[in-house]
C-alpha cells in the first residue's frame, strides 16, 4: 500500500489540502462524460451490454462476479460475450480474440483468465467500444458483459453494476487526489445493481439496497502437478512458512484470507498487473522449499516457470439468488425493448 493510500484509509488531516484539486477533477469528469457518453442506444448493439465496475482505485472483485455471472448466464441459456481493456497486455494488435490457449502476455491477466473459467468468447482493446464491435461481428452472443469500463463513457451501456469493498467502502469518501475515488458517491444512484464484496464495514445510507457477494477459499491447487488440498485446517506440514505472492490492486483481502491458516505469513507485493518473471522470486529471495500461495489471476502468469511449491487459491464466489434474479429480468427487458 503506498504512502497516499494509506493516508486515504486513515483519513489523515492533510488531505484537505488537496480537495480543491479533488474539486476540479470532479469537474473534468463531469465534463468529459457530458462529452462522451451517448443517451441512444447504438442501432448496432445487438445484444444487451452490461458494465461491471467501480467508482473507486484498487481491486473490488469485478473479475470474480464477472466470471460467476457469465457462468449462471450460461447455465440459464445465454450465450454471454465479454469485452475487456486488456490490461497488463500487450498485444500487437487489436482487437484481440483471447481463449484459453492465448499468451496472457498479450491478453492480460484478467482477460485469459475470464476466458480460461468461462469458455465464453472474449475480446480485448483499449478501444472498448472497437471490442464490443468484433466480438458482435464475430460471435454468436445475446448478452455482453464489460470487465471495468464505467468510466469509459464512450462505450454505450444498458446496465451498470458497481462493485464495492466491504472493507475498505468509499475510504474517506474523497475523489482523486484527497482520496481513492474515480467518481463521487452519488453516482450510484445512477447504477441499476450494486454488489459490496463481503459485509459491509459500517453502515452507509447508499448501500442500504446493495446485495453482497462472498469469497470462499475452497483449495490451493498446486500449478505444477494440478493437485488440490482443502483450504482447512493444515494444508501444508506444520513449522511451513507461507509466502504471498500478489500482484492485485487490493492484496490485503488475499492476506487475510491466508491468516486465516496456522503458518507464519510472508507476504511480496507487486505492482497491479504485474508479468511476473522467474527473477523476480529470486530478486526477492524467496524460498523455494517453503510454499508460495497466489492467487489464480496471478498464477497464469507464472504457468511457464513455475515450480512445485507454486500453489495457487482456489475461491468461489457466492452471489444472493435475489440479485441473480433482478438482473436476468433486467436482461430480459432489456432484449424485449
Amino acid at each position: 500500500m503506498s504512502f497516499l493510500e494509506r493516508a486515504w484509509h486513515k483519513r489523515a488531516g492533510w488531505l484537505i489540502l488537496l480537495w480543491p484539486v479533488s474539486v476540479l477533477f470532479q469537474l473534468l469528469t463531469k465534463i468529459r462524460r457530458a462529452a462522451q457518453q451517448s443517451k441512444e442506444r447504438p442501432a448496432d448493439l445487438t445484444a444487451p451490454l452490461i458494465v461491471i465496475g467501480n467508482i473507486s482505485l484498487g481491486g473490488t472483485g469485478k473479475t470474480p462476479l464477472l466470471i460467476t455471472l457469465s457462468q449462471e448466464l450460461q447455465r440459464r441459456g445465454f450465450k454471454p460475450g465479454i469485452i475487456s481493456r486488456g490490461y497488463g497486455g500487450d498485444a500487437p494488435s487489436y482487437p484481440l480474440a483471447v481463449d484459453g490457449e492465448s499468451d496472457v502476455r498479450q491478453s492480460g491477466d484478467e482477460a485469459f483468465l475470464i476466458a480460461e473459467k468461462t469458455g465464453c468468447p472474449v475480446y480485448v482493446d483499449p478501444d472498448r467500444s472497437a471490442a464490443l464491435h468484433a466480438l458482435l461481428l464475430h460471435e454468436d452472443v445475446d448478452v455482453v458483459l464489460s470487465d471495468d469500463g464505467l468510466q469509459h463513457y464512450k462505450l454505450y451501456r444498458d446496465l451498470e453494476i458497481v462493485v464495492v469493498d466491504g472493507q475498505r467502502l468509499f475510504s474517506n469518501g474523497f475523489c482523486i487526489p484527497a482520496g481513492p475515488l474515480r467518481e463521487p458517491v452519488a453516482r450510484l444512484k445512477e447504477v441499476q445493481h450494486i454488489v459490496v464484496n463481503g459485509q459491509p464495514a459500517r453502515e452507509i445510507p447508499q448501500l442500504k439496497a446493495a446485495s453482497t457477494m462472498q469469497l470462499e477459499p475452497r483449495s490451493l491447487v498446486n500449478l505444477l502437478s494440478g493437485e488440490k488440498r482443502p483450504f482447512a485446517g493444515a494444508p501444508f506440514n506444520m513449522g511451513n512458512k507461507l509466502q504471498a505472492v500478489s500482484a492485485l490492486g487490493n492484496p490485503q483481502r488475499f492476506y487475510a484470507l491466508l491468516e486465516r491458516l496456522p503458518y507464519q505469513l510472508e507476504t511480496f507485493s507487486f505492482p497491479d498487473h504485474h508479468s511476473f518473471t522467474a527473477a523476480d522470486f529470486e530478486q526477492q529471495g524467496i524460498d523455494a522449499h517453503q510454499p508460495v500461495v497466489m492467487t489464480e489471476k496471478d498464477a497464469v502468469k507464472c504457468r511457464q516457470f513455475a515450480k512445485n511449491n507454486f500453489w495457487y487459491l482456489s475461491v468461489e464466489v457466492n452471489l444472493e439468488s435475489q440479485f441473480v434474479e433482478r438482473l436476468i429480468e433486467d436482461i430480459r427487458q432489456v432484449s424485449a425493448s
